[in-house]
């Protein structure tokens, strides 16, 4: 590397004809070039450079290696210029992994209008609920709903994930709408097990924090599957809205208790790796996003 810089500095001095010339250029001191290719000269193991008080002239072996070095310098100017055009417009590659059911409902649907947006932007997105290791994996960016993000990456929060406590209005007419968390323990609560496992809801209300028993005749790991069994009447579930607030939109299903949230709150993240700049296609990705979702997202409003 101390040679390339050399070299650099060499064909500086060629071109400007003069270590004076080149040290201006460079911004650098005339002795500190003059040293730079005195070094050059012993590690090449010939003399460069004739030197006289009015002129410099390339020798023999000088010649041969400023063709080298002139090459050398444009590479790397132009090497240059290609990262700063790969870090300035979106382009490439972009590895994204998302969560199974936001990543279907919300990311998927977004794809279209990011590529049309970034024409040399390619994606390649993986979904799924495990873990994923951005540095082992390779990812690029990950959307992950989770308390906090964890302290060795970067994490910009895409939207809040609210949950609301629903059912179908013909299981309200037959069994009566509950006006307070304690009426949730004669309905037929269908249990998310992995946020409620012991099937007790710990709540956050106007009056504090409340832990409200649930019983019922399904547990489920998953919350598309659950949306499913609510919207087919059979209870009431704490369910994600960005999995369906179009169903609440629309009237298929109906909020209650809506003074009341999970005393543990998540958030939608788009987490990347904090030792790597942040790349033009992340950054793209990111800034579409929190645009299509706005302060407010499109899911909850209304």
């Amino acid at each position: 590397m101390e040679d390339l810089q050399r070299m650099a500095i060499f064909a500086r001095v060629v071109e400007a004809k003069s270590f004076s010339a080149a040290a201006r250029l460079l911004n650098l001191s005339k002795s500190l070039v003059s040293k730079q290719v005195t070094q050059l000269e012993k590690s090449v193991g010939a003399r460069l450079l004739n030197r006289t008080t009015r002129a410099l002239s390339l020798t023999d072996a000088g010649t041969v290696l400023y063709e080298h070095c002139s090459r050398i310098v444009e590479e790397l100017e132009e090497a240059r210029l290609a990262v700063g055009r790969l870090h300035a417009e979106a382009r490439g590659l972009l590895r994204i992994s998302a969560s199974v059911a936001f990543g279907r409902l919300h990311i998927a649907p977004a794809l279209p209008g990011l590529l049309d947006a970034h024409p040399e932007l390619k994606i390649d997105m993986v979904t799924t609920d495990r873990f994923v290791d951005l540095a082992e994996e390779g990812y690029d960016v990950v959307v992950r709903i989770v308390d906090e993000a964890a302290p060795n990456v970067v994490a910009r929060k895409l939207a809040p994930l609210n949950r609301k406590f629903c059912a179908t209005p013909e299981y309200f007419a037959r069994h009566g709408v509950p006006q307070t968390p304690s009426d949730l323990e004669s309905h037929n609560c269908l249990a998310y097990t992995y946020f409620n496992p012991q099937d007790t809801w710990r709540l956050r209300g106007p009056d504090g924090d409340i832990s409200v028993h649930s019983s019922g005749n399904l547990r489920l790991n998953d919350d598309d599957a659950l949306a499913e069994a609510v919207l087919g009447g059979l209870g009431i579930a704490l369910l994600p809205t960005f999995i369906i607030g179009k169903d609440l939109q629309t009237g298929r299903l109906q909020a209650v208790l809506s003074d009341y949230r999970p005393v543990r709150e998540r958030h939608i993240y788009a987490v990347y790796l904090a030792n790597r700049h942040l790349s033009a296609k992340v950054r793209a990705f990111i800034d579409y996003l929190l645009e299509r979702f706005g302060p407010e997202p499109y899911w909850d409003r209304n």
